[in-house]
């Protein structure tokens, strides 16, 4: 009917007229519940939801003192202390403002923690410098011939000691200890003499650790009970392992 209008102006009906205000007031309808509709569908954008959503917010992000702040006591270890902040940021993981708060104050008590043991150490330090001042003149002296290398030195020659002490009892039922004794007392004079500078002041001090522990080693070991001691250690065996003991001594802690 509509193409037939559109071919022919000149042709109109009532019925036509009917149709076409039928059609207008059905897209005039349309137009309204069309929005509607539409705007029901709409998808959301994440700037639309309130921040941080449904993430659980730390309660206690105001709190001045860091131990409250964590939920720990001020005696608190400091693996308590570390539990209790991982266990916060597992909890409250998501949400930035606690997440801060809480490494914040967990920062803080480890700043304290550090000042404490720091203060502690140099504490230590002056007591025994003034002990070492109010000791005898005969101990300051005897103290001026001693130092403490650094641990890895220290390490470094206990070991080549301690080797040199299992080779003995391993060729303990072979023959004795000579050879290793031999080639701990110039390991000694060696060490020494890269401190003192002098070969032959090295060479005193080594000679001396060896005699002072072997004889030491001599007046000691028979007071051992035998229900302790291996069938196959010789008394010079075991004189052998008081000797290595006064060379490491000697090279690693006198100057």
């Amino acid at each position: 009917m509509r193409s037939l209008l559109l071919s022919n102006p000149n042709l109109s009906t009532p019925f036509l007229t009917h149709q076409l205000s039928s059609c207008q007031n059905t897209k005039k309808a349309a137009a309204i519940s069309c929005p509607i509709s539409r705007r029901a569908f709409i998808p959301r954008c994440s700037v639309d939801t309130p921040y941080g959503g449904n993430v659980p917010t730390f309660n206690r992000t105001n709190v001045w003192d860091p131990y409250k702040r964590l939920g720990v006591s001020p005696y608190a270890s400091e693996e308590e202390i570390w539990g209790s902040r991982n266990f916060l940021l597992q909890q409250y993981a998501g949400h930035e403002r606690s997440e801060e708060s809480i490494e914040a104050a967990f920062e803080k008590l480890l700043m304290t923690s550090f000042k404490q043991r720091k203060k502690t150490k140099i504490n230590l330090k002056s007591r025994l410098k003034k002990k070492v001042e109010e000791s005898p003149p005969w101990i300051q002296n005897l103290l001026n011939f001693v130092e403490l290398p650094p641990m890895d030195i220290i390490f470094r020659r206990l070991f080549l000691f301690a080797f040199m002490g299992g080779w003995s009892i391993m060729n303990s039922a072979e023959g004795g200890p000579a050879f290793q004794v031999a080639v701990s007392l110039a390991a000694c004079i060696y060490f020494l003499n890269e401190k003192t500078k002098s070969l032959a002041r090295a060479s005193i001090i080594g000679f001396g650790a060896l005699a002072g522990g072997w004889i030491c080693g001599s007046f000691l070991v028979p007071m051992i009970p035998t229900v302790l001691l291996h069938p196959t250690w010789t008394l010079e065996l075991l004189t052998s392992l008081v000797a290595y003991v006064f060379l490491f001594l000697a090279c690693t802690f006198l100057k």
